[in-house]
């Protein structure tokens, strides 16, 4: 890549995004619980979270599969090989940011913890400014039309 090209950063913001709003999310629901509506949906809740987490599941193992089968990297920070457009990259184009947020919010479900529900929600506008808009540009530099028009076809999150 030439200066005026975009680059990613040394730091893989997604998972210190997600990890840092799980700790926030375990230690706030310990200090300061926020009030949850589990009284009266709480079987529902659990329930949707649990679908939540296999979803998460899901999304990762078939992500990571396409990947692996297009031969480009995992790494949020190294340059991709190949575009992925395949699997759950059909349906959207970041399957494990979103595959984070639902487990943030599966979490919150399944606990009652109102915390994970909030940070699910900052996470994912903090990924999207800190790593996914960044990529998209990287993408767009290095597969020009055949990543815009796979944008065209597939949003961002769902």
């Amino acid at each position: 890549m030439t200066g005026t090209q975009p680059k990613h950063g040394f730091i893989p913001w997604p998972p210190v995004i997600y990890v840092a709003a799980i700790a926030l999310s375990v230690v706030l629901g310990m200090f300061y619980p926020l009030p949850w509506i589990g009284d009266i949906f709480g079987d529902i809740l659990v329930g949707a979270g649990w679908v939540a987490l296999f979803g998460v599941a899901a999304l990762w193992v078939t992500a990571i599969r396409a990947m692996v089968r297009a031969r480009t990297t995992l790494n949020p920070n190294a340059e991709p090989d190949h575009l992925v457009t395949s699997g759950p990259f059909g349906i959207t184009r970041n399957p494990m940011y979103l595959a984070n947020t639902l487990l943030l919010i599966g979490v919150s479900f399944i606990t009652g913890i109102a915390w994970f529900l909030l940070f699910a929600f900052l996470a994912a506008f903090a990924t999207q400014k800190m790593a996914i808009e960044k990529e998209e540009k990287i993408l767009t530099t290095k597969f020009g039309k055949k990543y815009r028009d796979y944008a065209k076809r597939v949003r961002r999150w769902i």
